[in-house]
């Protein structure tokens, strides 16, 4: 799996991902978890629905870059906790670095900020 580059045709998928990925290099999460970190560490910018967070999580496990564990059953019942992979992990760091080249071609295109 070579660099990943961010394409515009699939900003919002490549964006979702990088975001969950992210969120993971901080350690294991449950879906629900998940989506309270990324809302809070965005300022709420970014905010998941169930109907989006958990076929994003599934394509993830799919792909081998997540793996998920079922925790037992406790007052809440059973859920699945998420941590990265060995590849998750190299993979997050690629999208880090691509994000990051990404947002610097754009502030070059559209202008950095005016004083």
């Amino acid at each position: 799996m070579g660099q990943p580059d961010v394409e515009i045709q699939n900003l919002s998928k490549s964006c979702n991902e990088a975001l969950i990925l992210a969120a993971l290099s901080a350690g294991p999460r449950h879906g629900y978890q998940l989506a309270l970190d990324v809302a809070a560490s965005s300022g709420d910018r970014f905010r998941f629905r169930h109907g989006t967070l958990y076929p994003i999580l599934h394509k993830l496990e799919k792909d081998g870059l997540i793996a998920g564990t079922w925790s037992e059953e406790g007052r809440r019942g059973r859920r699945k906790l998420y941590a990265l992979t060995r590849r998750g992990e190299t993979y997050a760091a690629e999208q880090r670095a691509s994000w990051r080249a990404f947002v610097a071609g754009l502030l070059s295109v559209i202008g950095k900020e005016e004083a």
